[in-house]
């Protein structure tokens, strides 16, 4: 089995769709897979900004998950047609679009402040 008919039987089923199907479909995709690279993206700034709170290469490992499963994500959207590309795509910038309303939504959270004391 040469390497055509391989991609040809994993994604016959995905291209036999309609495309007002695929197309939501592709939306919602982009979306589950932009709050995932981005939550591990938020988790990855925290790991480095915060050493004490876990291991240094849980950083590395978030990393190169994220890295990897959009690249895998974006890789069937590709293979399923231009549209599907865009639309997963779209998914990805709403994904970002909603964590970042998010984060800027929720109370800043300071440190104690220590009261100084007047020197002598």
């Amino acid at each position: 089995m040469d390497e055509c008919t391989m991609i040809n039987a994993l994604f016959l089923p995905l291209l036999s769709l309609p495309l007002l199907l695929t197309i939501p479909l592709c939306f919602l995709g982009g979306l589950v897979l932009g709050y995932g690279y981005f939550y591990a993206l938020q988790k990855t700034v925290n790991l480095m900004v915060n050493v004490n709170h876990g291991h240094p290469l849980m950083g590395v490992a978030l990393t190169l998950a994220r890295f990897s499963l959009m690249a895998l994500g974006l890789y069937v959207a590709v293979q399923m047609g231009g549209f599907t590309l865009l639309a997963t795509l779209a998914g990805i910038v709403a994904a970002k679009s909603l964590m970042f309303r998010r984060y800027l939504n929720r109370p800043l959270r300071h440190p104690p402040r220590h009261k100084r004391h007047a020197s002598p």
